[in-house]
C-alpha cells in the first residue's frame, strides 16, 4: 500500500561542535559567513483513530468519518486504528468500517490496524485476517505465531510496532529484538496497542498484576524491564480502549538502568516514556476511574465526555504525530457531538467544532522537567520533584548556545476528579490472598504510599480496606491537579539564524479548566475539590487563576503563566545579534532594538513590566546582559516558542 510522503528543505551545516543529549543532527558554525547546504528532511504524519465501536452490530460511522476527515485535512500519511474497530465483530460491522476507510485508503492514506478486545472476543481470527489483510501492509513483518496480530513496519525514520489487545507481556521479547535490529537506523519508535501498561479505567498492571491470577507472572516479571526499556528508547506508546483522552508520562525504575541519559550526553532527559490514550470515536464514553497512579505516572492532560452526569456530549478525538528528522510535533483535537446511533445522522459532526486539546514538540536532544501545579500544601517535603517553578538547569546546544529557564510559577493548571472504585480478591484464585495483600500490591505497583517523606498529593488514603469485606479494597474518589511536561529541545539552525534553534514546549499546556469524573465542567476558582483530596485529609481548595487563563479546553485561546527564558550566545555571534522567534511569517526579532533592556534578568520583572517606550508596550519584555564574557539574552513570555539568535 502506498502512502503519501512529503519533504521540505531544512538548512543544516556539516560540522557538529558538540555531542549533546543523543541528538544526531548537525549544527551551524558560530560564524554567519559559513556556507549553508540545503538537506532534504522527510516529514511523516501519523494519525490515531480511536475506538469506533457503535453498539450492537454497528460501527460508529459518523465519528469515524469526522476523525478521518480531520486527519486528512492535517495531512496524515498513516492512520493507526487502535482497536475495537467493531462492537461485536460481525461481517456487517467490518463492511461498515471498510466502507468509510476505503475512500481514505484509496486517496493514499496507509492504515495500520490492530485488534482490540471486541474483535478478540467476538470475531474469529479468520474474519479479522480476511478483512484486514487488505489494510495491513504487504511489507509488514509479523511476529511468529501472531501473524496479523503483532507486526511492525518502518516508515521513513520511524519504527512502528502494532500489538494485539493484552499482548504486551507476550510480545515484549519480540519487541526488544525488533528494536535492537533497527537501533541506529531509526530516530523514533511508536508502539501502538489497544490497551496500555498503566491505564485510566483499565491498564494491564492493575488487571494482570494487582488483581491478577496467582502464578500468572509474565507481566509482573517484566514490569520493571518494560518501563526501563521504553524509557531508554524514548518510546511513544499510543492506545485506545479507554474511551477518554489522556496523555501522561510513565516513570522507569531507578534500580533498573533505563539508559535515557549519561553525563556524556550533556543534557538531561528524564527516565520516562510518553503514553497517549487516543480518546474516542464511538457512541459511548467512560468516566475517569481509579485516578492517577502516582507511583509511576504523571498525568499531563486528561479529558472525558460521557453524555451523562452533567456531561452534555461525547467527544470525537483526532490526534497526529509529525516526525521530521529527530523532531516530533504532536497535536490532539476534539469535537463534541450528541450522536448515539448511525440512524440519527451526523448532527454536529456535519460541521465539527474542532478544538486543540493537547500538543507538544521535542527532539532527542532535550532537557525536561515535570512541573507540578502551584497547589502543593505548605510544608510538603520537596521529595519526588514537587516543584511548581519553571526554573531549570543549563541546556546546551551543539553550537555552544546555552538556554535556561530562569523564572516563573505554574499557576495555570487543569484539575480533574476521579470516581470511587473497589478491587476484590477471589481467595485461592487471585494473586493477593486477602484485602491486606491486595492493598500491598496496589501500593507496590501503582499508588504512592503516603508518609511525610513520601507525600501523596492526591490524598493521604489513596486505598483503604473495605470495612465490610475482608477481601476487598476501596479506592476513594479524589481530585488531581495535572502536571506540565516542560521540554527545552535543540534543533539545528537554519540560514535565517545565527545559532541552533531552541524549542520551548509544555508551558502553554493548561487553561485552568476543572472537569468532573464524567466530564462535566466545574469552576477551579469557585469549586472545592473532593473530600480527602489533599494529603492532610482535607479537600483541594479553589485556586485563583492568572488573567490569561481562559478556563476553556481550546489551547489556542489561553496564555501561559509569565515565565523567563535566558539564552547565552556563543561569543562569535553575540556582538551583532538579536534574540528572535519563529512566527507565521518566519523568523523575526522578539522586539525592536529600541525595546531591548540593557540589564541582567531579575525575577522581580515577572511581577510587572518595567518602563519602556510606548511602542514597546505590546511586545514581550526582552533584555540582554553584557556584563560577562558573552551576551546573555533573556525574555519574559506567555507561550511556547521557538527561539534563536538572529542578525540585527
Amino acid at each position: 500500500m502506498s502512502f503519501v510522503k512529503k519533504s521540505l528543505l531544512v538548512t543544516m551545516v556539516g560540522s557538529v561542535l558538540a555531542a549533546c543529549g543523543g541528538g544526531s543532527s548537525t549544527s551551524p558554525s558560530t560564524s554567519p559567513e559559513t556556507p549553508v547546504t540545503p538537506t532534504p528532511v522527510s516529514t511523516l504524519k501519523i494519525g490515531l483513530l480511536p475506538d469506533t465501536q457503535g453498539g450492537g452490530d454497528n460501527v460508529s460511522m459518523h465519528p469515524m468519518r469526522a476523525v478521518l476527515e480531520k486527519e486528512r485535512e492535517l495531512g496524515v500519511d498513516i492512520v493507526i486504528p487502535v482497536g475495537d474497530l467493531t462492537d461485536q465483530g460481525t461481517a456487517k460491522e467490518f463492511e461498515q468500517w471498510t466502507s468509510v476507510a476505503e475512500a481514505y485508503r484509496d486517496a493514499g492514506i496507509e492504515f495500520l490496524p490492530l485488534m482490540g478486545n471486541h474483535e478478540d472476543s467476538f470475531a474469529y481470527s479468520v474474519q479479522w485476517i480476511e478483512t484486514m489483510k487488505d489494510y495491513i501492509p504487504k511489507d509488514a513483518v509479523h511476529m511468529v505465531g501472531a501473524q496479523y496480530l503483532n507486526y511492525y513496519v518502518v516508515r521513513d525514520n520511524v519504527l512502528i510496532v502494532l500489538l494485539k489487545y493484552y499482548n504486551l507481556p507476550i510480545a515484549f521479547e519480540w519487541i526488544k529484538d525488533v528494536v535492537m535490529q533497527h537501533e541506529g537506523k531509526v530516530d523514533h519508535i511508536v508502539i501502538a496497542s489497544h490497551d496500555g501498561l498503566v491505564g485510566a479505567k483499565y491498564g494491564e498492571t492493575r488487571e494482570m498484576i494487582v488483581e491478577g491470577v496467582r502464578g500468572d507472572n509474565l507481566l509482573m516479571n517484566q514490569w520493571d524491564e518494560i518501563r526501563a526499556f521504553f524509557a531508554k528508547h524514548d518510546v511513544i506508546w499510543v492506545q485506545g480502549h479507554e474511551h477518554m483522552y489522556q496523555r501522561s508520562v510513565i516513570q522507569a525504575p531507578i534500580h533498573v538502568d533505563p539508559g535515557s541519559w549519561t553525563t556524556a550526553d550533556g543534557n538531561y532527559r528524564l527516565p520516562q516514556y510518553t503514553q497517549i490514550m487516543s480518546g474516542n470515536a464511538s457512541y459511548k464514553g467512560y468516566e475517569f476511574r481509579y485516578g492517577e497512579r502516582e507511583l509511576v505516572q504523571r498525568i499531563i492532560q486528561q479529558k472525558m465526555n460521557t453524555m451523562s452526569n452533567g456531561s452534555p456530549a461525547f467527544d470525537a478525538n483526532a490526534s497526529v504525530l509529525t516526525f521530521q528528522g529527530d523532531r516530533v510535533d504532536y497535536e490532539s483535537w476534539f469535537t463534541p457531538h450528541t450522536v448515539t446511533a448511525n440512524e440519527q445522522g451526523p448532527k454536529e459532526l456535519a460541521q465539527p467544532d474542532w478544538q486543540l486539546l493537547d500538543r507538544f514538540s521535542r527532539t532527542s536532544n532535550r532537557c525536561e522537567r515535570i512541573v507540578f501545579p502551584n497547589s502543593i500544601p505548605a510544608n510538603t517535603r520537596p521529595v519526588m520533584y514537587f516543584d511548581a517553578s519553571f526554573v531549570g538547569n543549563d541546556c546546551t546546544a551543539p553550537d555552544g548556545t546555552v538556554a535556561k529557564l530562569v523564572g516563573g510559577t505554574n499557576n495555570t493548571f487543569n484539575r480533574v476528579d476521579s470516581r470511587a472504585r473497589s478491587m476484590e480478591v477471589t481467595p485461592g484464585f487471585s494473586r493477593a490472598e486477602d484485602g491486606v495483600d491486595l492493598l500491598r500490591l496496589a501500593y507496590q505497583y501503582l499508588y504512592q504510599y503516603h508518609q511525610p517523606w513520601t507525600p501523596n498529593l492526591n490524598g493521604a488514603e489513596r486505598l483503604v480496606l473495605n470495612g465490610g469485606n475482608l477481601n476487598a479494597v476501596d479506592i476513594p474518589a479524589t481530585t488531581t491537579d495535572l502536571k506540565k511536561h516542560v521540554m527545552l529541545s535543540w534543533q539545528a539552525g537554519t540560514a535565517d539564524t545565527l545559532s541552533d534553534v531552541l524549542i520551548v514546549s509544555g508551558i502553554q499546556q493548561h487553561t485552568g479548566i476543572y472537569a468532573s469524573e464524567y466530564g462535566a465542567i466545574k469552576d477551579l476558582e469557585q469549586d472545592t475539590g473532593l473530600p480527602g483530596s489533599q494529603p492532610d485529609g482535607s479537600a483541594k481548595q479553589p485556586h485563583t487563576l492568572p488573567s490569561g487563563a481562559s478556563k476553556e479546553w481550546d489551547l489556542r485561546n489561553s496564555l501561559s503563566d509569565r515565565y523567563a527564558i535566558a539564552l547565552t550566545a556563543p561569543a562569535a555571534v553575540a556582538a551583532d545579534a538579536a534574540l528572535g522567534w519563529k512566527t507565521e511569517n518566519g523568523w523575526e526579532p522578539l522586539v525592536s532594538e529600541a525595546c531591548v533592556l540593557n540589564m541582567p534578568f531579575d525575577e522581580s520583572l515577572l511581577a510587572g513590566t518595567p518602563a519602556r517606550a510606548p511602542e514597546c508596550n505590546d511586545s514581550p519584555v526582552v533584555g540582554v546582559d553584557l556584563s560577562g564574557d558573552s551576551a546573555r539574552w533573556w525574555a519574559i513570555l506567555q507561550q511556547d516558542a521557538e527561539l534563536a539568535m538572529l542578525s540585527k
